[in-house]
């Protein structure tokens, strides 16, 4: 098996229990999965989690059960869909500084064998599907086709990140269905909320790639807006705010909610203010600590319910 090149700026987090404990043989498929970086499993989780408390608090032991339900879901779907963009995309990793270490473009792992393991995560999202009612079920699965051609985007738009938030944020429809069998204008709201978000932390993501971006022809919102990127950026968090500003007045949900969101909206700020386009440590810390928006906004929703109940 071929040891992963170290050198120069790469996504291997070799310090993640992952590449410690599991056996050797293991550790490419937790890498496949991206279980080495978690924060892509949180910023999947959240919408659902959102939606979930948005729709089940005050019921706090079904919201538990949900939630532990939907991490399930998360972490198993974003495995597949994470691996599903390695096997599309291994030639192109190859050529990108930060990913040529992955095990696809390092021949750690052979192509079949990465498609059964996309496959067997696959049947675990599936098995979480049959768990929801039926009407939650069909509403998750209709974002299958979004999540197949994501890996896609790249090369035929500069906006790959809109249908990356389109994919990403799928769970906050699904939450609220899988309560309620039934969707609200408050959960749309709350759903392209999410999108503008990813459009906020993906470009981020996406700047610390793009010289070999352009070198490969990869495409991305970070090079479209490279002229102006903080001035964009601002836009998609206004954008974001303002959805979830709609939220609260739709649901309609009490002061506890929107204090939480106009600590959101300082996190953008600071965000974006100290962002370093160039400097790709710091566009990977500030795309990590949208982790803490997601919290914050979770608490938002879940302190309103506390306080009405």
């Amino acid at each position: 098996m071929t040891a992963a090149r170290t050198t120069g700026f790469t996504d291997i987090n070799r310090q993640h229990w992952t590449l410690r404990y599991l056996p050797p043989w293991a550790r490419p498929y937790g890498r496949l999965a991206r279980w080495d970086r978690p924060i892509g499993i949180w910023l999947l989780l959240f919408p659902c989690w959102w939606s979930l408390a948005l729709a089940a608090a005050p019921n706090w032991g079904r919201l538990v059960g949900l939630m532990a339900l939907f991490a399930l879901g998360a972490l198993a779907a974003r495995g597949m869909g994470c691996t599903w963009n390695d096997i599309l995309d291994r030639k192109v990793d190859a050529g990108v500084e930060r990913t040529r270490g992955r095990p696809l473009p390092m021949g750690e792992v052979k192509l079949r064998h990465a498609v059964i393991w996309m496959g067997l995560q696959g049947l675990v999202a599936v098995a979480v599907l049959f768990k929801l009612n039926k009407f939650a079920g069909g509403i998750a699965l209709c974002s299958m086709l979004l999540v197949a051609v994501y890996p896609a985007m790249k090369r035929v738009t500069s906006w790959p990140q809109v249908v990356l938030g389109l994919a990403f944020n799928w769970g906050a429809l699904v939450g609220y269905a899988a309560v309620t069998e039934t969707l609200s204008w408050a959960t749309v709201a709350l759903y392209f909320g999410g999108v503008a978000w990813t459009m906020v932390y993906d470009t981020i993501y996406a700047m610390q790639d793009q010289r070999d971006d352009a070198i490969v022809g990869v495409k991305s919102t970070a090079r479209r807006f490279a002229n102006a990127p903080k001035r964009w950026l601002a836009l998609f968090a206004v954008l974001a705010l303002g959805f979830w500003t709609l939220t609260g007045l739709l649901a309609p949900l009490g002061v506890g909610y929107f204090v939480l969101l106009a600590v959101v909206a300082a996190h953008f700020f600071w965000q974006i203010a100290f962002v370093d386009p160039g400097n790709p440590a710091s566009c990977l810390m500030r795309f990590k600590s949208n982790k803490q928006v997601g919290w914050l906004l979770l608490l938002g929703l879940i302190v309103d319910r506390l306080i009405g109940t």
